[in-house]
This record gives structure tokens, C-alpha cells and sequence, in this order.
């Protein structure tokens, strides 16, 4: 006798299906009934376009109702056509990234600022030629707008006879007169990324800090005319300001100015610095403001030393995120004596800070028991032989560790062992770890769901016993693996969604085959460099695993148009080598 299913409320169900980590789960549980079909296009709320799907998009606008956010790649001429169709659509957009753009659709921003005037957020960095007159029109045309990223646009130039850049070779570049027009129209602003904007002064902060009362958070890098006096005036203006983002501050020496300028901004939870000469004595100061400081990134700059960062990290107990990358005066001392003020700390960047060994990661699995995500590239972990008692880290999640030259396996399961909840390891450029090392981690770390080790040169095969279930992203690039190391993969990892085989020269269509037919929820494998795969090996691909999303293919192989239509029509991208 046949149980009758559940009856349940559509609000149960959508209540159950919230719990998805990812709207890609949608997409098995949208074949079980048209009624799980229209539920799951409901609770759809973004939406990536690419030029492929054009012809797609009505149909797509209308499959989902309730999209909240759309991304925009790689369009060209056609972008303004799209924003049209986008204002016409009747859905209430919050959020547009339009980024990496061949131009800026004016048509298509003004026809959505009269049917969208609800936006919130607006991407369109790395935009061709931005001009004052396009922040005007976002201004004009999303007066709601609280987030904007107007960062790194692109220019075409030219260069004189003598080498000097031919400053008329510029067409309509952004100013502070389109940064001051714009903010005036824009006082709901509370997040806005200036990067890369070479030719706006202080007086762009100056209005923005007087238009924009609200703002929270200010992104400022390689902004060439900005100076430590225009940032003050930020930083004492804004008083919700929360977050500040600057590079090659400080050069050659922080003012007074803006030193005691931090003494104003009370509210202020996250600064970032790179790139700079900073001081002990600067830190110190920042020491004193007493700033309700919880992250902190003073990432590749120099001139300070363990004394100024101590008296900064024993002020600042309540750090969550901590990013001192490029330190290169950090001992293992200095971070055990360090690790006991972090007790709230949940990510750590310790990349090439080259005198830490095993010593300084152990005194941090022990002493910052929130600890989640660890990064120590380029270190020396492995050199110093740890030998005292290991505590268990349930918390740690994440662990980046490439390019650690002398990480052996011995010390890679000790590592596997302290942090048994892992999800994503990265031992990338570990020459001198082996397959022993690595089964070793992966038995002791079965919640491990992305994994890379690309260019690990001991490590030719996996072999692993015991099943993978949780793997879901796999990248394995370099010539160490070959059809046999696949049909390993294919067994034991059948879970996976990403496999990235870039470089892997000993690979045939057969290895690729056998983890097509097996891994039945495959959605990108990336080919590139194995030059063994021909193009007669995708059509087979695509329709033995219709999961499959993307293919990149090997680099050199000719893929046509006309092939490149008939596998999307069948789901899935075969992009161009």
C-alpha cells in the first residue's frame, strides 16, 4: 500500500526550501510536480545574464517572478537593450551589477530609473570611459540608492613622443564635479567604492562626507589625488561611519591631521590598510581613540613592528578578522604571545609572513577557540617540528596553506586532526606533500566540501578507501594525474559539482568520461590544457549528464558557433578555447 504524500501549506514548503543553502537546489526539486515548479520560481531571487541567454531572458523574467537581484556579464552593444527590457518587466530590482562593461548604457539606466526607483544597490565598476555625466544619471535615477561601486573605470590612452601620457587622449573621465552632482542627489548613500577614480581630489570627500550623512562605509584605493587631509575630513564628518578601505596611505609619513582624526570617528568597526608606511606611533594612536574596532587589515605595509601591533591587538580584544599579510617581522613568538589577546577572533590572514611555522598555527587552534578561517601561504609551517599536545578546533572551517614548500604529510594529519569540522583546505603548491598526507586529512576531516591541491607534485593519485560524500568542489590542475587518478574521483566523489582538471596533460576523454557518468550532479569541469580531450568528447558529455552546466575546454580547440548553440539549447555552456 502506497503512502499519500504530505499535503503541506505552500508557506511550509517554501519555509522548507529556504533552508537551500543555494538556489541551484531548486533546480532537482523543480522536476518533482508543478507544484514544487512554481514554489521554487517563486523563492528564486537572483538572476545571472550572459549574452547566451538573450533570446532567453522574456521567458526567464517571467519564470521568476520575485527576482531581487540581476547580474549583467559580458554584454556589448546589446546592454541598453537589456536594461530596457529589465524596466519593462515589472519586477522591483534592489540590486544591478552591470560591471566590466564596454560602455555605460545611459539609455538603459534612465529607462529603469523611471520604473525602478527603488534600487538599492548599483555595481558598475570597471565601466569604458565613465563620465561625470553617468554618475549624474545614477544619481537623477536611483535616488534610493544606499550602495554604489563606481571603481576602477577603464580608459584607453596614449603617450607622447617623450613617454609622457597625453592627458587629451582622455575622454570625459570621472571628476569632482560628477562626484559632487551625484552625491547631492544621493543622501540615502551608506556604502560607496571610489577606487581607481585617478583624477578626484579631496574635494570629492569633502561633499560626499556633507551630502551623503548616512554613509557607513568608504572604499578608497589608488585614487592618486586623494590625501591623508581629504580622508580626515571623512573620518570627522560621518559620524555612522563604520568601514574605511585605503592603500598607500602614509607616504612618506602619516600627518597629525590625520591621526587625530580617528579621535572623531567613534563608531568606526573596520579599518583596512595596505600598501602603506604606517608607524608604531600611528598605531598606538589608533590605539587610544578606544574605536569599537572588530576588523582590522594592515595588509603589506611596513614600517611598524610587533611592539606598535601589540599595543593595538591588547586595546582591540573584541577583534573578529585580522589580515597582517606581508608581515614579514612576525615570529612564532610574536603570534603565541599575540594569539592570547584574540579570544573572539574568527578569520586570521597570515600570508607571507615567512617566519611562522608550525608553532604559530597550533598556539592559534588552542588559544582563539572561535577561530574559522585560517590563511598561511607562503610561510614556513612545516620547518619547525611541533611536538607538543594538540587540542581540538571544532570551529575551524577553512584552511588556505599554499605555497608552504616544506609542509610534510606528518605535519599536514596533524593539522587534519585538530580541525575535524574542515570544509575547504587549499595545500596548492605544497611540493612535499603526498598522497599519504592527504588520505590521512580527508578520513579525518569527512566534512571537507571544496578541495584543492593544484600543482602538488607528489600527489598522483587519491586512493582513498572510503567515500567523499560531502566533496563538492575538486580542483587537482597540474600533470601529476592521469584517467586512473579520475576513475578514483569518480568513485569515491560523487557528489562533486566543480572538477577542475586545468594542466592535467596525462588526461583522455576516457578519465573525463568515466567522472561524466558517475558524478551525477556534475555542473563545470574545466579542461583547459588537456590537450587529450577533443571536441567529439562534449556532445556526449552533455547529454550522458544533464546537470552539466559549463564546460571550459582545452585551450587551442575550436569550438563553433553553431556547437556552441546546440549545447546550450541542451543547458549547457561549452565555452570558446
Amino acid at each position: 500500500m502506497t503512502e499519500k504524500p504530505v499535503d503541506l501549506p505552500p508557506e511550509c514548503w517554501e519555509l522548507i526550501f529556504s533552508f537551500l543553502d543555494h538556489h541551484r537546489h531548486f533546480e532537482s526539486l523543480s522536476l518533482v510536480s508543478s507544484r514544487f515548479l512554481s514554489l521554487t520560481n517563486h523563492l528564486r531571487h537572483t538572476l545571472s545574464i550572459s549574452p547566451h541567454m538573450l533570446s532567453l531572458l522574456p521567458r526567464l523574467i517571467d519564470r521568476f517572478p520575485n527576482l531581487k537581484a540581476i547580474q549583467i556579464r559580458e554584454f556589448n552593444d546589446d546592454l541598453d537593450s537589456v536594461l530596457c527590457r529589465i524596466s519593462k518587466s515589472g519586477l522591483d530590482i534592489e540590486s544591478l551589477d552591470f560591471s566590466n562593461q564596454i560602455h555605460f548604457p545611459s539609455i538603459g539606466v534612465k529607462a529603469l530609473g523611471l520604473t525602478m526607483r527603488n534600487l538599492r544597490k548599483l555595481n558598475c565598476s570597471k565601466i569604458c570611459s565613465l563620465q561625470d555625466s553617468h554618475l549624474i544619471e545614477i544619481g537623477n535615477s536611483f535616488p534610493l540608492l544606499e550602495e554604489l561601486d563606481i571603481s576602477f573605470p577603464q580608459y584607453s590612452s596614449r603617450f607622447n613622443p617623450n613617454g609622457s601620457l597625453d592627458l587629451h587622449s582622455f575622454f570625459g573621465v570621472v571628476a569632482d564635479d560628477g562626484i559632487i552632482e551625484m552625491t547631492k542627489k544621493l543622501n540615502k548613500l551608506r556604502k560607496i567604492d571610489l577606487s581607481g577614480n585617478y583624477f578626484i581630489t579631496d574635494q570629492s570627500l569633502r561633499y560626499l562626507s556633507l551630502n551623503c550623512v548616512l554613509l557607513r562605509e568608504i572604499v578608497i584605493r589608488d585614487c592618486d589625488f586623494i590625501t591623508q587631509s581629504g580622508i580626515g575630513v571623512v573620518l570627522r564628518n560621518c559620524a555612522n561611519l563604520n568601514s574605511v578601505t585605503l592603500d598607500a596611505i602614509g607616504i612618506p609619513s602619516i600627518d597629525s591631521y590625520f591621526q587625530e582624526s580617528f579621535a572623531y570617528a567613534k563608531n568606526l568597526c573596520e579599518l583596512h590598510l595596505s600598501n602603506s608606511f604606517i608607524s608604531d606611533e600611528f598605531l598606538c594612536l589608533v590605539a587610544e581613540a578606544c574605536l569599537p574596532l572588530e576588523k582590522l587589515t594592515i595588509s603589506h605595509c611596513y614600517n611598524f613592528t610587533s611592539v606598535g601591533l601589540s599595543s593595538l591587538l591588547y586595546r582591540c580584544q573584541f577583534l573578529v578578522y585580522l589580515d597582517v599579510e606581508g608581515a614579514n617581522f612576525l615570529i612564532d613568538e610574536s603570534v603565541i604571545e599575540l594569539s592570547k589577546f584574540l579570544s573572539k577572533l574568527s578569520f586570521i590572514n597570515l600570508n607571507s609572513c615567512s617566519k611562522l611555522t608550525s608553532l604559530s598555527f597550533f598556539a592559534l587552534v588552542r588559544n582563539c577557540h572561535l577561530l574559522e578561517d585560517v590563511k598561511m601561504e607562503r610561510t614556513n609551517l612545516g620547518v619547525e617540528e611541533y611536538s607538543g599536545d594538540l587540542m581540538i578546533n571544532p570551529r575551524i572551517k577553512s584552511l588556505k596553506l599554499v605555497g608552504n614548500n616544506s609542509l610534510s604529510d606528518e605535519c599536514l594529519k596533524k593539522v587534519g586532526f585538530c580541525c575535524p569540522n574542515l570544509q575547504v583546505l587549499d595545500i596548492s603548491c605544497c611540493p612535499t606533500i603526498t598522497e599519504e598526507g592527504i588520505k590521512a586529512v580527508l578520513r579525518n576531516c569527512s566534512e571537507v566540501k571544496h578541495l584543492e591541491m593544484n600543482r602538488c607534485m607528489g600527489i598522483k593519485n587519491l586512493e582513498v578507501s572510503f567515500q567523499l560524500p560531502k566533496l563538492e568542489v575538486l580542483h587537482i590542475q597540474g600533470p601529476g594525474i592521469d584517467d586512473e587518478a579520475l576513475a578514483v574521483i569518480a568513485k569515491r566523489c560523487q557528489m562533486l559539482l566543480h572538477l577542475n582538471l586545468e594542466g592535467c596533460l596525462n588526461v583522455t576523454a576516457k578519465g573525463v568520461y568515466e567522472v561524466v557518468q558517475n558524478c551525477t550532479r556534475l555542473r563545470e569541469i574545466n579542461l583547459k590544457w588537456c590537450d587529450n580531450v577533443v571536441v567529439d568528447t562534449f556532445a556526449s558529455m552533455v547529454f550522458s549528464r544533464p546537470s552539466l552546466r559549463k564546460i571550459i575546454p582545452p585551450c587551442g580547440l575550436i569550438v563553433t558557433d553553431n556547437q556552441i548553440s546546440f549545447f546550450l539549447r541542451h543547458g549547457c555552456l561549452v565555452c570558446k578555447g
